[in-house]
């Protein structure tokens, strides 16, 4: 069983756009016919330049290639060009790739990708979802990446959002991210981000965790700064409290606040994620299965934070078959947390594949469908262009001051 064939689609997410602005799949055929779909989560060159970039490494690395040999593909990617080391460019596209290969592997077997990583672990997966606005873009423009700054709202929000059946909510109220961060936090940002936590676990009490975000936007004494105003409220996590370059830095902040820290969105590849166990900065990992390195590398960062007491959240700001790959990797890891849900995975968000992913009462309910579960839907993506040059996401272009 051979590769033989790479497809590349660009699919424009519709308002509200939950998950980015556009997603970046793969699809990929043996020479005797079973095809793989993957998704490539990396927003730092346009799409269509990532979609070039595809095209590339498997005309170079996969084309004529056996599907299983996933460590083999996976170092000829790693140290073409005489690079050896985590890029985030280059991981993301071998993620789409691999992905593709590893649907095409469960396909093959008649199983789902989790019994060819482990088996089932988990019979169903506790979920969260951010407290998005009640109606609208959340783009409305790329300096003001919060939609709305009412923390009353966000309560009423979070409390339906509970009603549901969600045991955890996100919100990143901490003010806008900028290219020029860290900095230290204005207090208008502490004030709102207090106002926040008090109001939203007011409306939910004890029903549900508080999981505080942040886009690594602060110092590390800034972080201390506003972990200290949030601990009363107790949060399951701050995300990524200072920029993603140096464990040892954000290590400080773990060690100084009783908030789990949880990070590693931006990150890829086993060594990357290692530097941050070796000094706890993290004792949540929030993986992304578009960008990490794929789905065998995920396992051995899942494993490898099994021995440091740390867990696997996985993270989720892309499309639907990254999320059906988060689904496989969080079901066979002991280790695993929560899982990012895209809402319910209703709606526009699942317009572009066929299938579903079943979301039941605040868990997502494993697939035992071979592969990741899902295919793509041509005649849908013909009719989801995506026609702006705006990167994936994007952040504000100016130094954030008082």
């Amino acid at each position: 069983m051979n590769l033989e064939k790479l497809e590349t689609f660009v699919v424009g997410n519709p308002p509200p756009r939950h998950g980015g602005r556009y997603f970046i799949f793969v699809r990929v055929t043996t020479a005797c016919g079973i095809t793989g779909v993957g998704e490539i989560y990396n927003a730092t060159f346009g799409p269509q330049v990532c979609c070039a970039m595809a095209r590339d490494m498997f005309g170079r690395h996969f084309d004529g290639a056996d599907p299983h040999h996933i460590e083999s593909l996976f170092r000829k990617s790693y140290g073409a060009g005489f690079t050896q080391r985590p890029d985030v460019s280059v991981m993301g596209v071998f993620s789409g790739l691999e992905m593709a290969c590893w649907d095409i592997i469960g396909k093959a077997a008649d199983l789902p990708v989790y019994e060819l990583l482990g088996g089932r672990v988990h019979d169903r997966l506790r979920s969260y979802s951010y407290v998005y606005p009640p109606s609208g873009d959340v783009y409305p423009d790329p300096n003001t990446p919060n939609a709305y700054n009412d923390s009353t709202i966000a309560a009423e929000v979070a409390a339906g959002m509970v009603e549901q059946g969600f045991t955890a909510v996100k919100f990143d109220p901490a003010g806008p991210f900028s290219i020029y961060d860290g900095r230290q936090p204005r207090l208008e940002d502490i004030t709102r981000s207090v106002a926040f936590c008090k109001d939203i676990r007011a409306a939910v009490g004890d029903r549900a965790d508080l999981l505080f975000g942040t886009h690594g936007q602060f110092t590390v004494s800034g972080a201390k700064r506003l972990a200290r105003a949030l601990e009363e409220f107790d949060p399951l996590w701050f995300e990524e409290p200072i920029p993603p370059e140096n464990p040892s830095d954000m290590a400080q902040v773990a060690h100084f606040t009783s908030i789990p820290i949880a990070a590693g969105e931006r990150l890829c590849t086993k060594h990357e994620f290692a530097r941050m166990l070796e000094v706890s900065a993290a004792s949540i990992l929030q993986i992304n299965l578009g960008r990490v390195g794929g789905l065998l590398e995920a396992k051995k960062i899942a494993s490898m934070a099994e021995t440091r007491s740390a867990q696997i959240a996985p993270h989720l700001y892309c499309g639907p078959v990254v999320a059906a790959a988060n689904i496989q990797i969080a079901t066979c890891s002991p280790n695993f947390l929560i899982l990012e849900s895209i809402g319910t995975f209703e709606g526009p968000y699942m317009n572009a594949v066929k299938g579903e992913i079943t979301w039941d009462q605040g868990y997502i309910i494993p697939p035992t469908a071979p592969g990741l579960g899902l295919e793509l839907d041509d005649d849908a993506i013909a009719q989801m262009p995506y026609t702006d040059d705006a990167l994936h996401l994007e952040m504000a272009q100016y130094p954030v001051t008082p």
